[in-house]
């Protein structure tokens, strides 16, 4: 339908048209809605940054992804299927996911409600189609699928910890998943005017989240982001191929590691040391991966950067194992399996350092 020269500059408006659009709604709401996703009377809130800001960030993000919907139809009338189910699937669960987060924002949500609300959007993926196939049994793959959804949305919540963070992660997983679009030639795919029109929308918001900060995205952005991210692994890195398509379990699963592994390891980490101190892993802390870089000396922006180039290195590491390594062979595995494992590693490590600033 389209030329590729031709094609590559809409997708390319298409980015641009959702950063513009971002950084307009954006500075609207800045300006009508300052007090949005603050609450001071909230006892169990522990932010790094003292200082109160609106949590609006979010809705930019699913406004902008609606509307790469309806521009999919429009751009691609031949290809579009408005009835798919697994698109059925990914809007019903991003929007419950985006609608409990702006629950949560403006009403602080009980977290039993906000886990049942998690596993439903793990369910709505899962009934519709979107589900991981790596071990070929279906309670296990079914199982795991759920876990992966719920596990997504927590551990992209928890790393919305620090001005950009989670924004530069994010990008870095969402670009890994477009160069795999990119490379099977599937560019005019849904899922890649998806991921663009949400990249151009997270840079638009960067404008705003990066440090100092002038508002957060807030759980109606790390929430829809959790979903998103869960159903772009799936799709992309757990049951990914190869170009020749080959199906090659090992391969999926080290490519996810390597994918996910800033937000795994954060998570992971978090949750052990606040096991082991007896303290609950969901209620807010000081004590993430991040803020211990920054106790370390580094500054905000720094960290920022630190983890938007682990995250980027990620992300080349995709590429090279779809592009370069046609057949995965066990040493492949032990060498990206001992990347996710070192990355890991280092980030666990700066927290049992002695001799720098502990949190409270």
């Amino acid at each position: 339908m389209y030329s590729d020269n031709q094609l590559f500059f809409l997708l390319s408006g298409l980015f641009f048209l959702a950063l513009v659009f971002t950084l307009l709604v954006n500075s609207v709401f800045m300006r009508f809605f300052r007090t949005f996703g603050i609450r001071e009377n909230a006892p169990s809130m522990v932010r790094w940054n003292a200082s109160s800001k609106p949590a609006f960030g979010g809705i930019g993000f699913f406004i902008v992804f609606l509307f790469a919907f309806s521009a999919y139809g429009v751009l691609f009338p031949k290809e579009s299927d408005p009835f798919q189910p697994e698109l059925v699937g990914l809007l019903a669960a991003t929007g419950l996911g985006f609608l409990m987060g702006l629950a949560d924002d403006a009403y602080n949500t009980r977290p039993l409600l906000k886990f049942l609300i998690q596993v439903v959007c793990g369910v709505l993926l899962l009934a519709t189609g979107t589900s991981i196939q790596i071990f070929h049994i279906p309670l296990v793959d079914h199982t795991l699928t759920i876990l992966w959804v719920v596990g997504m949305m927590n551990a992209i919540n928890m790393l919305d910890n620090m001005d950009a963070i989670t924004s530069v992660v994010s990008l870095a997983i969402f670009i890994a998943a477009l160069l795999s679009q990119l490379l099977t030639g599937a560019a005019a795919d849904v899922n890649s005017v998806i991921i663009i029109a949400v990249c151009g929308a997270i840079g638009g918001f960067l404008f705003f989240n990066w440090h100092p900060s002038r508002m957060y995205m807030g759980d109606t952005g790390s929430q829809f982001l959790g979903v998103l991210l869960a159903y772009i692994g799936i799709r992309y890195f757990w049951n990914g191929t190869s170009l020749t398509g080959a199906i090659e379990p090992w391969r999926q699963i080290s490519i996810t590691l390597v994918i996910f592994i800033l937000p795994l390891a954060d998570t992971t980490t978090v949750s052990i040391n606040r096991m082991l101190r007896g303290t609950s892993p969901f209620v807010g802390g000081k004590d993430h991966t991040t803020h211990y870089l920054s106790y370390v000396g580094l500054t905000d922006s720094q960290v920022a950067m630190v983890f938007g180039g682990l995250g980027l290195m990620s992300c080349f590491l995709g590429f090279i194992s779809l592009r370069f390594i046609p057949v995965w062979q066990p040493f492949h595995s032990i060498l990206y399996l001992g990347y996710a494992l070192v990355i890991f590693i280092f980030l666990f490590s700066l927290t049992k350092r002695s001799g720098i600033e502990r949190p409270l």
